[in-house]
């Protein structure tokens, strides 16, 4: 620490030996700078502050009917582009400035100086407060040009309010009409793809591949009670020319046979209406099958059991046996038939079924893509008609009552005393300035011609042990003589002082 004071002792030491030079220096800066800050023009700022309330009544009200712009943002993007070409341009008219105008260079210096003077920027404490300022050597102009901006910022906010609603509305209207459209050659398109695949599409009783599965299930149903029936009619026909029937029967047994051949025709009629609608393993179907097989055993039965008695009826024609045994023949042979034909019937579905399998994931995926695109057409649409009706009903609040509302709280006004230049910040400048020029001048020159002025310069300098100094003793005239140096030296820095403090005092005077 001590080592370190040494060497700003000398610092100052070696300063203080050339501080003429730099009070000199010091002196023509400070005066070449305060007749600079002297020739500076005046330049007059007018401001003024603009309040934009956003807060309307209605909002709450119609929060979520209509839409809510967000105000701030729209005034901020208002005032970057307040400073665009066009509107200084506009400025330069409303300003008078046009005037002076005669070339095209005149025109551009104009506006580089009105864009580089606007100042426009919001308060910190509250965001709703604007203020516009600018600064003109001629302070009605300032005013003027002030004047003028607050007039273009609120007709460009307005206007732009009122801009945009318009074009959101055509914009709206353009879309919708766009999807409307859409939308119908959509339905169209999914209409026409039904009408085309009707019978394949997804969903239709069950499925496809559930109802490829009932067909089968009904083929093989019908192919069995065909192989019954055929069983059927080739035993009968065994039986009739097997045996010769001239064993006949009596009359109350013919009536018995009768009886039961029209319970058996009745419940096989009622199991073909079932059949229709339900499979073999129904619980009436099963019950009528097992009821019709009892029957047909005990008419079997009883057959048997009246033919084993001697008949009364020698011709056949006339055997009631034989014509019971025919009839039964024909009928047999008719649900042959009528079975054959369900049987190609149902074998033509499940063939034409089986054949357009391999369509059926494709027509799903056809049918799901154009399900998907109705139904992202169509949401879009209600959107939109949604949004339309919300915009409508803003432009009707908007037409009601404002939801902006400027109110200019400070009004532009001719400054009578000008903003710039600051004389006395620029004149206090100049004098630091100035004086750190003096003192960085005599440090200078103390490098560039040092003096040793202690031992621990002279070890440095020397690399040699020091072993003690020898004090320099002045005489009373030279120890007067060096005061009386220091008592001028101070003077004429108390000079320049007190010429910067009439400078100040002047000005401030005149400002008065």
């Amino acid at each position: 620490m001590q080592e370190i004071l040494t060497k700003i002792a000398g610092y100052l030491a070696g300063t203080w030996r050339f501080r003429w030079y730099g009070l000199g220096i010091a002196w023509v800066i400070a005066i070449g700078g305060w007749v600079w800050v002297n020739q500076l023009p005046e330049r007059y700022e007018s401001r003024a502050r603009v309040h934009i309330d956003t807060n309307s009544l209605l909002r709450p009200l119609l929060r979520g009917l209509a839409i809510q712009p967000d105000i701030r943002q729209r005034v901020n993007l208002v005032s970057k582009t307040l400073l665009s070409r066009p509107n200084m341009e506009k400025l330069m008219r409303m300003a008078d400035l046009d005037l002076a105008v005669n070339t095209d260079a005149d025109k551009e210096r104009v506006l580089r100086r009105l864009k580089g003077g606007v100042r426009f920027y919001a308060d910190r404490g509250n965001s709703s407060l604007y203020s516009v300022a600018f600064t003109h050597r001629d302070r009605d102009t300032a005013q003027r040009i002030v004047q003028s901006l607050i007039t273009i910022f609120i007709e460009n906010t307005m206007g732009t309010s009122r801009d945009d609603g318009e074009g959101a509305q055509v914009f709206l209207d353009e879309q919708i009409a766009d999807y409307e459209g859409r939308l119908a050659d959509a339905e169209e398109r999914l209409a026409d793809f039904k009408q085309r695949h009707v019978g394949s599409m997804p969903g239709q009783a069950g499925g496809y591949y559930k109802r490829l599965a009932l067909a089968k299930n009904k083929l093989k149903d019908v192919q069995l009670q065909l192989r019954e029936m055929e069983n059927r009619q080739q035993e009968i026909q065994r039986q009739l020319d097997g045996e010769e029937p001239v064993f006949g029967f009596g009359g109350e047994d013919f009536k018995i046979a009768s009886a039961i051949d029209h319970r058996i025709s009745s419940l096989e009629g009622k199991l073909d209406n079932l059949l229709m609608k339900y499979t073999e393993r129904h619980p009436e179907v099963v019950q009528i099958r097992a009821l019709v097989g009892d029957l047909e055993a005990q008419r079997e039965s009883e057959i048997e059991q009246v033919m084993s008695e001697p008949s009364l009826y020698t011709n056949l024609n006339t055997n009631p046996v034989y014509q019971q045994m025919r009839s039964m023949l024909s009928q047999a042979e008719a649900k042959v038939a009528e079975l054959n034909v369900r049987a190609r019937e149902y074998k033509l579905r499940v063939k034409d079924m089986d054949e357009a399998v391999d369509n059926v994931p494709l027509i799903e995926a056809e049918l799901k893509k154009l399900n998907r695109d109705y139904s992202v057409i169509s949401k879009q649409h209600s959107t939109l008609l949604s949004r339309r009706e919300s915009a409508h009903i803003t432009e009707e609040v908007k037409q009601r009552g404002s939801d902006v509302k400027f109110r200019v709280i400070d009004p532009p006004f001719s400054p009578q005393k000008p903003s710039e230049p600051k004389v006395l910040l620029l004149n206090a400048t100049v004098l630091g300035g100035a004086m750190g020029a003096g003192v960085a001048l005599a440090f200078l020159l103390s490098m560039l011609k040092p003096l040793v002025s202690n031992q621990q310069m002279l070890r440095e300098i020397t690399g040699l042990p020091v072993f003690g100094s020898v004090r320099l003793v002045k005489s009373d005239a030279e120890k007067r003589q060096a005061l009386k140096q220091t008592f001028v030296f101070c003077g004429v820095t108390l000079g320049l002082l007190l010429v910067f403090a009439s400078l100040n005092l002047r000005h401030t005077m005149g400002m008065a």
